[in-house]
């Protein structure tokens, strides 16, 4: 096997999807709605080809890090397209381009009656493209245009029904809160850039230790954890981090297919990858890591709070994407990188499961998302019933199935750290898992079994009247398994949902498959180390799962879930009543949203109108143009008065202008006859 990759192959993984997306967009009227899906989906699976074999190469031991193409280079500062590819990469690009290609297959049911048809896959593959070349990049630069990249696409995507208030009010918030973490993240990579003289990660990675012992100027603050810190406040934003998370569930304005590319595999996990991707520079920096950790932990748990009290099912999948993040983002905080994107890895199949099928029950019950109107769907949508199940599962992390494996190893490696904030982190994920368990199995509950209460529709539900569609659905009906463009996506990801984590284990966590990709200082953070002493197999973890607390906590909040929603229904609504203060700062979402529209977007309202009327207004236009020429008029109308077009005038101004001068050239003369 060769030491290094074909450059033509890694090409062809991004490139594969831009061509799709180009063929779906520019010439989607002239090779219609099959030409742009074949197209698009002969590009993704080309990619996922590709990618499979790029990872059955790393796993023999080649790896690819070179430049592709030099942009420019300023004052020895190279601007590149470059790629770096290890087992992190590799891992990633078949994540992204798999998740993709079944998102791709089942857009083909869900939009089949959308007329913006081939826009929607035009789009989808740009996101793949750009999200590949983020993962790919071997430098900051393409880093950033990747990162910016996913923001821009996914602004379309949220937007795409265009002609909804709420998708544009969605989209727009989407755009401006990563603007918010993007600032800090460009302010990170200007620091690298300023202190190392680079924008590649090789050079910039060996620096650290240089950079780890200078101070940023005008203060005693470490240089490495400023730009750490600047660095996450990025990831907080793509990744959906308290307090830049409000983005995310407005993002369930899109479509179902792209809720699920952008919550599973793409744009949230941009930020869990480069935290990775930057660990040598991260463990450089204990005050940056406690920062991750307590940030994590925060969305970890209170995130998952949220996902309790909704009623639209693609929303109480979204606060479980948050939840999820935040355990990723506590993994990245001890130092337990491969634990974060191996749970990225497990997370994105199950999440994506877990979208498709509320998008398949959404299809059955004719684009009615209110899971109070559901339930007995069991009967009616079999397919849909089993593997949603299966990602359920999944994700509250039942032994032997994939979440068990990553969840319980974050819980695992936050209870073996000692970092500041590790203990609020510990509690924060232990009691995490019961709240994951109960919203999770609420919604399943509700959802498939009990009663069938679509027959009367007792509840109006969010979306009936302006449903994805705009159909407003609101007839009695009879729930359908959807067609097999749909279900077969969901077979798909739910096998790796169950298998791929026991599979991988050993290998990702405690093999040498990220030995060069993650840089671990493990005197000061042994977490992983002390796991590893205690990891016997696959086998072995899942059996003891059987014994922890975890296990015991999830199925305690599965079975009050089938006790409150299947059996004593009268209870939460009895609860809610009692607790309606609590209810209410739920159902306002902490008041982040009231927060950022009362205060921070009045505020910078207040300060634009003041800029506008006093700086543009006031100054620029009255002062400065209008002012300008205000005076110009006021000094012609006055030499207007001495224009008089008369001779005479003119020679007499001339003789008093001839004796003024002469008057002022003779007066020294005069004034010193007179005084002698």
């Amino acid at each position: 096997m060769a030491a290094t990759l074909s450059q033509n192959l890694l090409l062809t993984v991004p490139l594969a999807p831009l061509a799709g997306a180009l063929i779906a967009g520019l010439a989607g009227h002239v090779v219609g709605r099959r030409g742009a899906h074949m197209a698009t989906i002969l590009g993704v699976l080309v990619s996922f080809i590709c990618s499979a074999l790029v990872l059955n190469d790393v796993l023999a031991g080649a790896r690819f890090n070179a430049t592709v193409y030099e942009w420019m280079n300023l004052g020895g500062l190279k601007m590149e397209v470059g790629f770096l590819i290890d087992g992190l990469t590799a891992m990633m690009m078949c994540v992204v381009t798999f998740v993709s290609l079944m998102v791709h297959v089942y857009t083909i049911g869900y939009m089949e009656e959308d007329p913006g048809y081939q826009r929607f896959f035009s789009y989808i593959s740009l996101f793949t493209f750009s999200m590949l070349m983020l993962v790919m990049s071997n430098n900051f630069l393409q880093l950033f245009f990747g990162w910016e990249a996913v923001g821009l696409v996914s602004y379309l995507l949220i937007g795409f029904w265009f002609k909804k208030s709420t998708a544009v009010f969605a989209n727009m918030k989407a755009f401006l809160v990563n603007r918010v973490g993007d600032f800090g993240f460009i302010l990170g990579i200007g620091l690298v850039v300023a202190f190392t003289g680079s924008l590649n990660y090789t050079e910039v990675f060996a620096k650290g230790p240089e950079l780890a012992k200078l101070v940023f100027p005008g203060n005693d603050w470490m240089l490495v954890t400023v730009i750490c810190i600047c660095l996450f406040i990025g990831a907080m934003g793509k990744s959906a981090q308290v307090p830049l998370h409000v983005w995310l569930p407005d993002s369930m304005e899109g479509p179902t297919p792209i809720s699920a590319l952008i919550h599973a595999a793409t744009m949230v996990t941009a930020g869990i990858f480069m935290v990775t991707r930057m660990s040598p520079l991260f463990e450089l920096s204990d005050t940056a890591l406690s920062f991750v950790l307590v940030i994590g932990a925060i969305t970890a748990l209170f995130m998952g709070f949220l996902g309790i009290i909704q009623n639209d099912i693609k929303r109480v999948v979204a606060y479980s994407t948050l939840s999820q993040l935040g355990y990723m983002t506590v993994a990245l905080g001890v130092s337990a990188y491969s634990v974060a994107v191996f749970h990225l890895m497990t997370h994105a199949f199950f999440k994506a499961l877990l979208f498709l099928g509320a998008g398949s029950v959404i299809i059955g019950m004719h684009h009615d998302q209110d899971i109070r109107n559901m339930g007995g769907l069991w009967k009616h949508m079999k397919i849909t019933w089993i593997t949603s199940l299966v990602g359920s599962l999944a994700l509250i992390g039942t032994p032997w199935f994939s979440g068990f494996y990553s969840k319980d190893s974050i819980i695992e490696a936050v209870h073996a750290s000692h970092l500041p904030g590790a203990g609020f982190a510990y509690f924060a994920v232990i009691a995490g898992v019961f709240v994951t368990a109960f919203y999770s199995f609420r919604m399943y509950f509700l959802v498939f079994h009990g009663e069938e209460r679509f027959h009367h529709k007792p509840f109006p539900g969010e979306h009936d009247a302006h449903d994805e569609h705009g159909d407003g659905h609101g007839h009695a009906h009879t729930p359908h398994e959807s067609p097999w463009v749909v279900w077969v996506p969901l077979v798909a990801l739910a096998i790796p949902s169950l298998l791929i984590g026991g599979m991988t284990i050993g290998k990702m966590l405690f093999g040498d498959f990220f030995a060069d990709s993650i840089v671990v200082d493990a005197e000061r953070h042994p977490a992983m180390e002390e796991m590893a002493k205690e990891f016997h197999g696959a086998g072995a973890m899942a059996l003891h799962g059987l014994t922890a607390l975890p296990f015991w906590l999830a199925l305690s909040g599965v079975l009050l879930a089938w006790f409150f929603y299947l059996k004593q229904p009268s209870i939460p609504a009895a609860l809610a009543r009692t607790f309606s203060p609590l209810m209410r700062v739920l159902e306002n979402k902490y008041y982040f949203d009231a927060f950022n529209e009362k205060i921070l977007a009045a505020g910078a309202r207040l300060l634009g109108t003041g800029l506008w009327k006093g700086g543009d207004v006031g100054v620029i236009d009255g002062l400065v143009v209008n002012g300008s020429a205000r005076a110009v008029g006021a000094i012609a109308s006055v030499v207007r008065l001495v224009q008089t077009g008369h001779l005479y005038w003119y020679a007499l101004v001339m003789i008093l202008g001839i004796f003024g001068l002469l008057t002022w050239q003779l007066w020294p003369f005069l004034s010193s006859a007179v005084v002698r």
